[in-house]
């Protein structure tokens, strides 16, 4: 088969400039495919410009078929082509810089004959000689042109812009692959470009811009990371590790900040939203970043230990409070559900159940819970999370309650039998004592009216449960007077310190702080609090003299018969003296005093069990049983308390060694 005859003379070669020379090297191929064919078959070219053939009808030599020949005569026209051409170390060369000269221009956004790029490459696929004389070229100018890239534009742009601008080079040579880059280039080529522009500066994207991207919720940019980086090796467990420690500084901030106290749990709640919403839409709900997320939380949440406790406690206790109009039902117990993730991670759950009983027995006794129902539904949360145990002081409570209902009807019904039947009604809660928090006794003076119905109900209920006793708390109560103003009748809901001191208004004019203190009886701090309620609040149905916002020592109170309010039913709220330090002192310290309690009865429990244990065996265990934080010095002082105390004895022979004694 005649070779057609187009040798190229070396000045001729050179004359040319790069895209020429590929223009005249490419016709040279197509007319040599057009030669070849035309021996034995119809010409014919497929969209890609290489040549295929369709055979016309012809008698070949015996034993041979038709197709046989007309692929051995192409490839004898390939390999002169080859031969006689390509393998001219100067026209290879060319052709190659001129292939590798028009992808660069395109990559720097110029336009180029991507026809002409898919003639000439498949030229050399089909010449055998594309890996060799081109691919490894290329690939050594691509790594070469990212690499350069890569470092110059992390140090110009935003991680915003250069991801997107990695994601763009991406798909513009996977495109090269579909329109003129044989597939086999394509894996070399894709991981050449994320090593060089991703794998190189991974650290580096994320020390510069992620917590940018997690503070802003770039929701978009995220999403491109994840995927970016789920691309190259090392790449997920890299910004796994960044997740976790951005998790860690950011809410270690929000729980170790005192002046963020006020707004902590609000402030963890929406953190969660914030970062479940990135797990789940950016990082394709992948199972070790919201691992990741859980751990993080449990880490930050417990660097300061009590205090998110009792501000969860708190937060609850805002939200189940009557009053608070923010939310629905359904709205309400989807905040609940939240506080219960923020809760699970809290090492020291038993800060938050004395914090939480405390505010619940406020609720319930001034009547102030929200919905029975909440009430109900947080304390089955809580008990599906920490078990019975946890919750059955609290559900005590709930049936003192109940309890007290039942006992108060038949109350009512044994003062109708009464020969003298009181003018005051008299409703009375019967708390069991071992379920409440424990409240510090204080006597007041109470109207010898108070003090006969007490003696009434003493005797009712002590003759239905005879071997109880009864001990009154009048910090907890609360009244509804009838008063009399020049405006007209009112009734004023008031603590039962308030109503102590209005009902000496009915035997005088006027009073010195002093007088009131000594007649009530009311403790000193608590009696400022309480004319402070009634003389210097919105409803001030006493006169101060001299006027001012506090009350001082030598003030002195007179009835307010000019008081004027659009409401036949006022309640005076008690100035609430904001939880003292002593308060959250005297709670943390009942916890404290519990926790002391378990850990003897822990070790007891043990050292009964095995008899002679090892000092670190003996720690070891009691890690595994207690259910709240705790340091090693302070279970040391326990255990040696428990020896002071002959529960246990040191190993004559061996210190580090306890012996039970029984």
């Amino acid at each position: 088969m005649p070779l057609m005859h187009f040798l190229f003379c070396e000045d001729h070669v050179q004359s040319l400039d790069n895209l020429s020379f590929l223009k005249r090297m490419n016709r040279c191929w197509q007319d040599h495919c057009r030669q070849t064919v035309s021996m034995m078959c119809n010409r014919y070219q497929n969209s890609s410009g290489i040549c295929a053939f369709r055979v016309t009808p012809y008698s070949p030599p015996s034993g041979k078929s038709i197709l046989t020949l007309c692929m051995h005569r192409r490839d004898t026209g390939l390999e002169l082509f080859r031969t006689h051409i390509v393998s001219d170390s100067a026209v290879q060369k060319r052709t190659v810089e001129g292939i590798l000269e028009q992808i660069e221009l395109e990559r720097n956004g110029e336009t180029v004959d991507r026809s002409l790029l898919r003639s000439l490459l498949g030229m050399l696929s089909d010449l055998q000689v594309y890996k060799d004389s081109f691919e490894e070229r290329f690939l050594t100018e691509t790594n070469r042109l990212y690499a350069a890239e890569g470092q110059r534009l992390m140090q110009e742009r935003d991680v915003p812009e250069y991801l997107h601008h990695v994601s763009r080079r991406l798909e513009e040579e996977n495109d090269r692959i579909v329109s003129y880059l044989d597939q086999s280039t394509q894996k070399p080529l894709i991981s050449c470009v994320e090593k060089q522009l991703l794998g190189e500066h991974m650290t580096a994207i994320l020390q510069k811009g992620l917590s940018t991207l997690l503070d802003e919720n770039r929701v978009t940019e995220l999403a491109l990371l994840y995927q970016l980086f789920s691309k190259v090796k090392g790449g997920l467990p890299t910004l796994l590790q960044f997740w976790r420690d951005y998790i860690k500084s950011f809410g270690g901030e929000i729980v170790c900040t005192p002046e963020k106290d006020k707004d902590m749990v609000q402030e963890l709640l929406d953190f969660k939203d914030k970062m479940d919403n990135v797990a789940q839409t950016c990082f394709a709900r992948n199972e070790s970043f919201i691992n990741a997320m859980k751990e993080a939380f449990e880490t930050f949440i417990n660097k300061r230990p009590n205090k998110p406790a009792e501000l969860i406690a708190k937060y609850v206790d805002s939200k189940l409070r009557a009053g608070n109009k923010e939310a629905t039902e359904e709205e309400l117990e989807r905040i609940l559900d939240k506080i219960m993730i923020i809760f699970r991670f809290i090492h020291g759950k038993d800060v938050f159940e004395a914090f939480y009983k405390k505010d619940l027995a406020k609720r319930l006794l001034v009547g102030k819970s929200a919905s029975v129902d909440a009430e109900k539904s947080m304390l089955s949360k809580l008990k599906h999370e920490c078990g019975a145990a946890f919750t059955s002081k609290l559900e005590g409570m709930f049936k003192d309650m109940e309890l007290s209902k039942d006992i108060m009807i038949q109350f009512k019904q044994y003062m109708q039998n009464q020969s003298e039947p009181s003018n005051i009604e008299l409703t009375v809660n019967i708390l069991t004592m071992g379920y409440w928090p424990s409240y510090t006794p204080m006597e007041v003076h109470l109207p010898p009216e108070m003090v006969k119905l007490q003696e009434v109900f003493k005797l009712f209920y002590l003759g239905k449960h005879s071997g109880r006793k009864l001990q009154w708390q009048p910090t907890l109560g609360h009244a509804v007077l009838k008063a009399e103003f020049k405006e007209g009748k009112k009734e004023l809901q008031v603590s039962l310190f308030q109503t102590l001191v209005l009902l000496m208004f009915n035997e005088g004019e006027e009073f010195s702080m002093e007088e009131i203190r000594t007649a009530t009886g009311i403790e000193e701090g608590e009696l400022r609090r309480t004319l402070q309620s009634l003389a210097c609040g919105k409803a001030r149905v006493l006169n101060k003299n001299p006027r001012g916002k506090d009350v001082e020592d030598g003030d002195r109170f007179n009835f307010n018969n000019d008081f004027k309010h659009k409401l036949f039913r006022i309640k005076i709220n008690q100035i609430q003296m904001k939880e003292t330090v002593e308060e959250q002192v005297s709670t943390t310290e009942r916890v404290f005093q519990d926790r002391q309690y378990q850990i003897d009865a822990a070790v007891v429990r043990i050292m009964k069990m095995r008899k002679t244990l090892s000092h670190n065996l003996l720690v070891s265990e009691l890690y595994n049983q207690l259910k709240f934080p705790v340091k090693p010095g302070d279970l040391k002082k326990r255990i040696e308390s428990l020896i002071d105390r002959d529960y246990m004895e040191r190993d004559k022979e061996t210190p580090n060694q306890y012996h039970y004694v029984a």
